[in-house]
């Protein structure tokens, strides 16, 4: 550096946060600042927190996606000042929403996909709350209709994700959930009915139980209710939480009955930015037909500008996971689902079969496109002690980067401690084989160092599901 460039050196260093005075300054918490930070440094800080953060690809516990193409991510940007409800002002997301309503409707076998009526979501949980609405309005409008009384509504699900249990209380709905046995981790057709009487606004069936992955029997739980109703004249609804299986189950188990080809199905769920492989925002929900939909739930608002039906519990919100959700919908179609998911599903295989092959654990659910989604949970054997619990496993797969969940399950199964493995589209075979090497080593170190992390019930609900 030349003598005369000399006295320009501070100026440079002072404009870099790490080296400057800004650089032992605390940042706001509680107090809001008053003097003005430059954008890089305000950048620089607020990235310096992130990378504390976990590596996203190594959270093996979300369902949700952790990588998407450069092209989604320029369709997020493009649609991130364009508010979706606004549909007078940006009528075009306004018309890939609507579409996309409609591929989701003849994907599920609607019985006029042409014609559906669904809508997007921030996420499936409210999309579920969307569907639970609908019931519960329909419900009280036939219990109405007879005069009957209309201030006990239940509904009926098996070992459900939280969103149900947040349903029942906001909206005042009593949930009769099915625990979970020995032999039996999903909702069964008799334990159903058992609980099923005139208040049952809904019975949810699964299509992906959070705790272990696999689909819950649509068709045998509607087959039951079919009954039901020739035995009783009771006419119980079904929805299909489909949050994680009704973006894997089309393309991988075409033939399984779970949706719309069975009428007693009135709605259908699912989560765009888990299998539907669209960035973190976006649900979906679709009806049978519009008159599963009560239309005092439809709101029609015209201070935008034009009159516009709405009938999420969320408004404004950018439309850029719209755009990219219908990309993928477009650049994948079947084949390229199948194929993504396929691939999921084989490495899924890989990993069940590393795990099995250690001999210490139990498999509670293997991959398969018929039974469930592409994960993989297991178990310490009942009575065996491998001197560490899979919480002390958890802990150790951490200092690798890996998040790999330690749970129990619920009802009298509660004693029981699950891992498991959700296998997305970026878990590679590579990382795959990574992974069963970081965890046999996990292992060995616990055989020779124990440390047992104990864990209540309570403290072990980190584990990501949503």
């Amino acid at each position: 550096m030349g003598l005369h460039a000399r006295e320009h050196v501070g100026d440079d260093l002072d404009s870099t946060i790490h080296v400057g005075q800004d650089a032992d300054k605390a940042l706001p918490r509680f107090r809001f600042p008053d003097e003005v930070f430059t954008p890089d440094d305000a950048m620089q800080v607020i990235e310096d927190e992130l990378m504390l953060d976990g590596n996203a690809r190594q959270n093996l516990a979300t369902f949700c996606q952790t990588w998407e193409e450069e092209n989604v991510v320029a369709l997020m940007r493009a649609g991130e000042d364009k508010n979706l409800i606004d549909k007078d002002e940006y009528p075009h997301p306004a018309e890939f929403e609507r579409r996309c309503v409609h591929l989701l409707a003849d994907l599920w076998n609607a019985p006029d996909a042409v014609n559906s009526v669904g809508t997007s979501a921030i996420g499936s949980s409210e999309a579920c709350m969307l569907a639970g609405m609908a019931a519960k309005w329909r419900w009280r409008a036939r219990r109405a209709a007879k005069g009957e009384p209309t201030d006990r509504p239940n509904l009926v699900c098996g070992p459900v994700q939280v969103v149900w249990h947040k349903f029942a209380r906001y909206w005042d709905v009593e949930i009769r959930e099915v625990p979970m046995a020995p032999g039996r981790t999903t909702m069964d057709p008799d334990e159903m009915l058992a609980r099923v009487d005139e208040n049952t606004i809904l019975v949810v069936a699964t299509l992906g139980v959070t705790y272990t992955g696999a689909y819950e029997d649509v068709a045998g739980l509607a087959a039951a209710l079919d009954h039901l109703e020739e035995t009783t004249g009771l006419d119980v609804d079904v929805h299909v939480d489909a949050a994680s299986g009704g973006f894997v189950a089309p393309f991988c188990a075409p033939e399984l009955p779970w949706d719309f080809r069975i009428e007693r199905v009135r709605s259908i769920s699912a989560s765009g930015h888990k299998f539907g492989l669209a960035p973190l925002g976006v649900g979906w929900v679709v009806w049978r037909d519009l008159a599963h939909l009560p239309e005092d739930l439809i709101f029609h608002v015209s201070y935008l500008g034009g009159d516009m039906p709405v009938f999420q519990i969320n408004f404004s919100r950018p439309s850029g996971q719209i755009l990219a959700q219908y990309y993928n919908f477009i650049r994948l179609g079947r084949a390229g689902y199948a194929e993504v998911h396929g691939a999921s599903y084989d490495t899924a295989r890989i990993l069940a079969d590393g795990i099995d092959a250690i001999g210490a654990f139990e498999l509670v659910y293997r991959p398969d496109p018929y039974d469930g989604i592409p994960a993989v949970t297991w178990r310490i054997p009942e009575g065996a002690d491998l001197g560490f619990t899979l919480y002390d496993l958890a802990d150790r797969l951490r200092t690798h980067g890996w998040l790999v969940p330690a749970y129990p399950l619920t009802g009298s199964l509660g004693d029981v401690t699950v891992q498991r493995i959700l296998v997305r589209r970026d878990l590679t075979r590579d990382l795959a084989g990574a992974l069963l090497e970081d965890l046999t080593a996990a292992m060995s170190h616990l055989g020779t160092h124990p440390q047992s992390v104990h864990m209540t019930k309570a403290e072990s609900g980190g584990f990501n599901h949503l």
